[in-house]
Order: C-alpha cells, then structure tokens, then sequence
C-alpha cells in the first residue's frame, strides 16, 4: 500500500504537467465552484521554467519595497508623469530589440551586447553607459536585474527567453498599459479600505496593506488563461482550518470520473485511496461498493474530499462573499510559487506563506497568535473562525503600476485585456 500511494503521488505530479497553457482568449462572465485538487489539476509547466525557489519568491514579495501598495492614490502622479516620458520615447522612435532567442551572461563580448545597452538606456534601467560597449559588464548584469525586478522576474542578471521577450514588448505597447491602468488605478484606489488583502491578478502577488502601508507580500498562484480569477471587491468574514474540499463538477466530469473507472478496472478503490466520499442529491453518503462509475448515473453525484495532508486546500481556506464561489487557500504543492509564470489555478488564489496572512487576519480576535495557527496545521483540526473584524479583499487586474519612487512596474497581460496584442503576455 505505501508503494502504490506513493506511485500515485508521483502520477498525478506528472499529470498536471502535461498540459501546455496556451495563449487562449480570455473568457468573460465565468463562474466558479472552486479550485483544483492537487491529484486532477491541469497545472503546467514549460520547459524554460525554474523549479520551486524560495530565494526566488522573496524576490517577488520585497518587489516593489514593502512601504508601496500596488493600488494606491499615491501612484496616480507617479502614472502620469511615466506617461509623459513614454509618449517621448514613442515619439522618438521607442527602443531596441533583441533577436527573440538571444542569451547574454556576465563576462561575455558581443554586439548584441552594444545593442542591450541602448535598449537599458532608453527605458532607464541602465543609468550610465560606462564600460566597453561590446562587454557585459557589472553596470549591465545590474540594469538587466532592475527590468528584471520591475517586470516581475527572477533578477537573475542574465538575459533569457522570459527577459528578451520583455525586453522586446513595443514602447508604444507599454504606453497604452499605463494608459489604461491609470484609469484602473484611480477607481480600485477609491475602494481600498484601512485594512485590506489585494490580489493583483497578472502579477500573480498578494499583499496585506494596512494604513496605506504593505505588511507583507507573497507569490501566489491566480487562474488559467481558460479559468480566469475574477475581478472582485469582498470582504473576507471567516477562516476555515483544515477544511473539506468539494470537487466541483467540472473536474469530476473532466477527470475524477476517468480516473476512477480507470481505478475500477485494476480493482482498485479509488474513493479509499483519495480519502473522498461520494454524496446523492439528498447529502446521503454512497459507499463505494454501490458506484457503478460507468453508469451517467455517476456525475449526479457529489464529491468531496476529506481534511489531510494531501487536501488542495491545504490545511486553511480564506472565505469571503463572491458570486464566483472562489476564495483563497494554502496548497499542499509548493513548487509553483517559485516560478516567473503562476496562473495555474480554477479561478481560486493559492498563497505562498499563508500563517502569516491568517495571523495578521485574526489580530482582532486576539486569540489567535501566529503558533497557535502553525498549530492548527500541525494537529489537522476542522475549526472555523469568524473573523471579529471583516477585512477588504480584492482581486484587481492592474498590468502597470508607478510607485511614488518613480519606479514603473509592468507584468504579463495573461488575460489579455489590455488590447496590445500577444508581446505582453508571451513572457
């Protein structure tokens, strides 16, 4: 038995990289019942993607510093006055680009060196242009860090495929997202509250803001190009410890029912295996002697998952009114939070370090410090929290940002709804 239950861990980690996320058009008015289990996901991963690095997710959390929101008043100035120096450098002509499958390291000499350098300076990152022109530099690996850093990737210094392709998005491109994220801007600033919990969907971030100032920031992991998180503004009323997971009929119809008949033929009892139970239309539980999985009679049925270790929910889900039935939640498949691309999920947002964000919920409760949360996961114990003081939550599309430092962030245009075409959401 521990070798098949191993056996099916390592299967079903191979099953969710199978699929490619293409670049689909997105799909509007989407309503979802929940999020993936880890065992019948679609999560991919391509070739060029690093593994889990959590050197890598700290990257992210301290980008921007941790005194700037991503939606805030303040940045609204900063937006248009990065409007006004893109419109110059569109009216000049925009920047350089790179062949698409150029990659440049430290140390080394090149004319594509010469040509990287032009591109840096025009978009400010490269701030001098000391040095031998041909030679990557130290001023060089720096400004490729910095547009790393302001485009959400790892600031790695060397220039990949993921940097060349953000590197090669048309200035023209960038100047309509911040035209158009200015206006985004100005409306979510007007429905933050002091206390908040904000989900900026292309960057695939979540922040805790508090006094207009960010508490803390984490990598996260946002809906599929074809399952897209929705835009909401909630408030978040209950905590959920080691909660059930219902599978929602998408996936049963999709994969839970061919993996189960693919079970029955091996005689195998799949329900057992995946701690999972299967209730009729009047909340009667079925065993699973009495399932004939063949039958259409099957998807009638119910699903849900039991409180374990290998719960997709993970040991907390965050709950808050929406008429997308999604919600945020830990995972038990860390490895996704380390890598540039994460939209990977059914519409709900996976959060990378969530104790910190439920302990910061909970600080008006007063009995709940940050142990005895990390206890709750440690016991498995099915407990439900009513949060004394309810929290905003947002999940915004914000592409373009400028933080009040002048320094101009951009991330993928996934869902594509920035109207510039397929450059700013390939990388």
């Amino acid at each position: 038995m521990l070798r098949f239950s191993a056996f099916n861990r390592v299967f079903f980690r191979l099953l969710a990289s199978v699929f490619i996320v293409a670049a689909l058009l997105p799909t509007a008015g989407m309503a979802y019942e929940d999020d993936d289990w880890m065992g019948f996901n679609t999560d991919s991963a391509t070739s060029w993607e690093q593994h889990y690095d959590r050197s890598a997710a700290r990257q992210w959390e301290l980008n921007p510093p941790l005194g700037f929101p991503t939606v805030s008043a303040e940045n609204i100035g900063p937006m248009k006055a990065a409007i006004k120096r893109y419109s110059r450098i569109v009216a000049n002509g925009g920047w350089p680009t790179l062949p698409r499958h150029t990659k440049l390291s430290p140390g080394m000499s090149s004319p594509l060196v010469a040509q990287l350098r032009r591109r840096l300076l025009a978009s400010g990152d490269l701030k001098q242009n000391a040095g031998f022109r041909h030679v990557y530099d130290s001023y060089v690996r720096e400004a490729v860090k910095r547009f790393q850093r302001r485009h959400g990737l790892t600031p790695t210094g060397f220039v990949d495929k993921n940097t060349v392709l953000a590197l090669n998005v048309p200035a023209a491109a960038r100047l309509r997202q911040l035209r158009i994220n200015l206006s985004r801007m100005v409306n979510y600033s007007r429905v933050v509250e002091d206390k908040y919990v904000l989900v900026n969907i292309p960057a695939a971030q979540v922040e805790t803001v508090k006094d207009g100032q960010v508490v803390s920031r984490h990598s996260a992991v946002v809906g599929k190009i074809d399952r897209q998180s929705p835009i909401l503004h909630s408030r978040i009323h209950e905590i959920n410890f080691n909660p059930y997971w219902n599978v929602p009929r998408s996936i049963v119809r999709k994969d839970l029912v061919p993996k189960a008949r693919e079970y029955a033929r091996r005689g195998k009892d799949f329900l057992k295996l995946y701690r999972m139970s299967a209730l009729d239309s009047a909340g009667r539980e079925i065993p699973s002697s009495q399932i004939d999985w063949f039958s259409p009679d099957v998807y009638k049925l119910r699903f849900r998952q039991e409180p374990w270790d290998e719960n997709s929910m993970g040991f907390v889900k965050i709950n808050f009114h929406n008429k997308h039935a999604v919600f945020m939640h830990d995972t038990p498949t860390q490895s996704l939070f380390g890598r540039n691309y994460r939209a990977y999920s059914s519409g709900c947002v996976r959060i990378q370090n969530i104790q910190q964000v439920v302990s910061w919920l909970l600080e008006e409760n007063g009995d709940w410090p940050r142990s005895r949360v990390a206890e709750m996961k440690r016991n498995g114990a099915r407990v439900d929290v009513k949060l004394k003081k309810r929290a905003g939550v947002h999940f915004v599309y914000v592409t373009a940002w400028v933080t009040p430092d002048g320094t101009v962030n951009f991330r993928r245009d996934i869902y594509r709804r920035d109207g510039v075409g397929l450059s700013a959401a390939a990388y």
